[in-house]
């Protein structure tokens, strides 16, 4: 009786020793990080070390140039005076407050409306393909071309006022534009026709994500399709709604442009928002310190929104 023995052999590929070929593998491996170097640099050095900046400002006395001696949180207590013990009211309470007129109905007509447009649109109805440009046409536009154009349409002696009283009815009046108490009214026209269309791209690619087979198997169980939405797709939206917030939330906070652009600020500063307030305090009235401190504010604002949203995220994906 023989016995065989089997042996097994390990075919390693042989590694080219030559000094060359080593130094261009190192290049091969070194090339991405060196592609993104200077991005990345740049990054740190003009987002973050700016942002650093700004907040050391904003414990300082600086007034039109920057001052480096630290004087403790005068500026915040300043704003806090304006926020709560000024009487009349401050251009920084009026900051704040038409920050929550204008986040609240822009972020909320804008949910709404890209909502419903996505809904109509997900219906498959005919000349989708030339409706879905028209509706994000807007967004293409920025802030200052949109602001000039809503202006140019909403002017009282211009724009859709003037036109219907050349048209015979001359008991129409919008004078919103240059009216104190409802000038960011028209600041909010202007953003809901500008985002809303994006909006509805989002919630749109979402429905367009949702499992058919769920909604036929609703439908033969007897669910309305009022209920077909309630209960299963909005639900199945959720991360669409959580994106588009943030989104919209970041642009209502750092609108800066579409106000000046729109109203120039408004009859007395009265479509102010805290972006306009922090121009107006570091650059025009040489208050650097009160600047830099309402911006911190903003910073703070994005940060308390982004940061639950990234913690769900990150805690939901290793499950």
């Amino acid at each position: 009786m023989s016995t065989v023995a089997e042996t097994s052999i390990t075919l390693t590929p042989e590694h080219d020793a030559r000094p060359g070929a080593t130094v261009r593998s190192r290049l091969q491996d070194a090339l991405p990080k060196l592609v993104l170097a200077p991005s990345f640099a740049a990054t740190v050095v003009f987002v973050y070390g700016f942002i650093l900046w700004t907040i050391y400002l904003s414990f300082t006395n600086s007034k039109t140039f920057p001052s480096y001696a630290i004087t403790g949180p005068r500026a915040y207590q300043r704003l806090w005076r304006w926020t709560f013990e000024s009487d009349p009211p401050s251009s920084w309470y009026t900051s704040i407050t038409n920050m929550g007129i204008f986040g609240f109905l822009y972020i909320s007509i804008c949910l709404a409306l890209g909502l419903f447009l996505a809904i109509l649109l997900d219906q498959k109805i005919r000349g989708e393909g030339m409706l879905r440009p028209i509706y994000l046409y807007p967004m293409a536009l920025s802030f200052i071309v949109t602001g000039v154009a809503w202006k140019w349409f909403l002017d009282p002696g211009l724009g859709l006022e003037q036109t219907l009283h050349q048209w015979g009815w001359t008991s129409f009046h919008f004078d919103w534009i240059k009216n104190k108490d409802f000038v960011i009214y028209t600041v909010v026209i202007a953003g809901v026709w500008q985002a809303s269309g994006f909006i509805m791209a989002m919630f749109l690619a979402g429905l367009r994500g949702i499992d058919g087979e769920i909604l036929k198997a609703a439908q033969i169980d007897g669910a309305t399709t009022f209920q077909l939405y309630r209960r299963i797709v909005i639900p199945l939206l959720r991360p669409i709604f959580l994106s588009a917030l943030i989104v919209l939330a970041h642009l209502a906070i750092k609108s800066y442009d579409l106000v000046v652009a729109l109203t120039s600020g408004g009859p007395g500063g009265s479509a102010w928002l805290p972006s306009n307030f922090m121009y107006e305090y570091t650059f025009k009235r040489n208050e650097m310190a009160v600047g830099s401190a309402s911006a911190v504010i903003m910073l703070m604002t994005i940060t308390a929104i982004i940061v639950p949203y990234l913690y769900s995220e990150l805690r939901e994906k290793p499950r």
